[in-house]
């Protein structure tokens, strides 16, 4: 498996633990903030994006349906609600945030359609062609090894299984990169400092856009991975990217 320098990036440099160890860690000291904080950071623009990504899946009729990097449980819903599969599953690997993900299942009536487990994306527990589409939302950045979570993802999919990853990008037009350089590298770590006691999280945030292979970088992982009809569409000015691709 290649090694890419997003592979190094934790959100504390001086622990010991491993990128993902710290990385489940960090989720669940953040848990009680999380959704609040994407919404306020993104202003709601969020779930935008994320309906966007799943509506790529509209046509395919998908009956299985695997969300990972789960974290509370918005694209699972969300995939229940616009897709109407028999069944999602959804990975993480903080409990805290399945936790939460759970009461949320509740309120919305979904605990018997959608399943929330522990899990890790590099060793997804279910057997080859299980599932007729996969989605992650703002979770690759956060793979300890991207490849090796690809080649996952790659195994568990049916033979014409689709793969949609939604993920930050870095926008390249004048004005809204220094904006956009302004707002994640300073502004959202205050606020993360702020509201969750904790600017680590959000600094590792930006640290992780800044370095992971985005765009046509990241197309060719999804090719290397044996992933066909690759595609990549750039969305609020390229502030986030929808990525797909087919087994």
């Amino acid at each position: 498996m290649t090694a890419f320098e997003h592979d190094t990036v934790v959100p504390y440099k001086d622990s010991s633990l491993s990128k993902k160890q710290q990385v489940a860690a960090m989720f669940d000291k953040i848990a009680f903030r999380y959704d609040f904080l994407n919404r306020f950071l993104s202003a709601g623009i969020d779930i935008r994006w994320r309906k966007k990504a799943l509506k790529q899946l509209i046509q395919e009729k998908p009956k299985m349906v695997l969300d990972v990097a789960t974290g509370t449980g918005d694209m699972a819903i969300m995939a229940c609600e616009l897709l109407h599969p028999d069944k999602v599953v959804g990975i993480d690997i903080s409990p805290k945030m399945l936790d939460l993900g759970r009461e949320k299942l509740l309120k919305h009536g979904l605990s018997q359609r959608v399943d929330l487990q522990v899990g890790d994306s590099e060793t997804i527990n279910f057997p080859d062609h299980t599932f007729d589409a996969v989605t992650v939302a703002f979770g690759v950045r956060n793979f300890e090894n991207l490849e090796k979570g690809i080649a996952e993802i790659y195994r568990v999919l049916k033979p014409e299984g689709k793969l949609v990853i939604l993920e930050f990008s870095k926008p390249k037009i004048t004005g809204i990169k220094q904006l956009y350089n302004l707002y994640m590298g300073k502004i959202a770590p205050e606020l993360g400092k702020l509201f969750c006691k904790n600017k680590d999280a959000y600094q590792y945030l930006n640290n992780s856009v800044q370095r992971f292979p985005e765009r046509q970088d990241f197309l060719n992982i999804l090719k290397n991975t044996g992933f066909t009809n690759t595609s990549c569409k750039n969305l609020s000015l390229g502030i986030c990217s929808i990525y797909c691709g087919v087994k």
